[in-house]
């Protein structure tokens, strides 16, 4: 059974960093994208940065470009997303998800953490 948890989420000034973790409990697929997706209150859910694990390619937003890492432990069981220069807009549930079929389609995940909370002050 495939159970994703989130954890690392926070309160932040502006221009500070967190660090994202997600446990990909019983998931080991290396075939499908793994990634973080954010909501904000009011908005829909967005892609953020997706992993595909065999090449481990990497895909960004425009948004986090520069500012966000993603990243797969050696033992490619825990999931991270690193944040720095962190904004006001960067504000949101962070949910990380695993089995996708494409990288920044939401509908196209089978797998999602329970979110894990950003607040990022200005």
């Amino acid at each position: 059974q495939v159970q994703l948890v989130d954890t690392g989420g926070g309160s932040v000034q502006a221009g500070g960093s967190l660090r994202l973790s997600c446990a990909l409990n019983g998931y080991s697929f290396d075939r499908y994208y793994i990634g973080w997706f954010r909501q904000a209150p009011g908005k829909e859910r967005e892609g953020v940065a997706a992993l595909y694990p065999r090449g481990s390619s990497q895909f960004y937003a425009d948004s986090v470009k520069g500012r966000f890492a993603i990243s797969q432990d050696d033992g490619k069981d825990t999931l991270y997303l690193q944040m720095n220069t962190l904004k006001a807009e960067d504000t949101g549930m962070y949910y990380c998800a695993a089995g996708g079929q494409e990288p920044f389609d939401g509908a196209r995940y089978r797998y999602w953490g329970q979110g894990t909370q950003v607040t990022v002050s200005s």
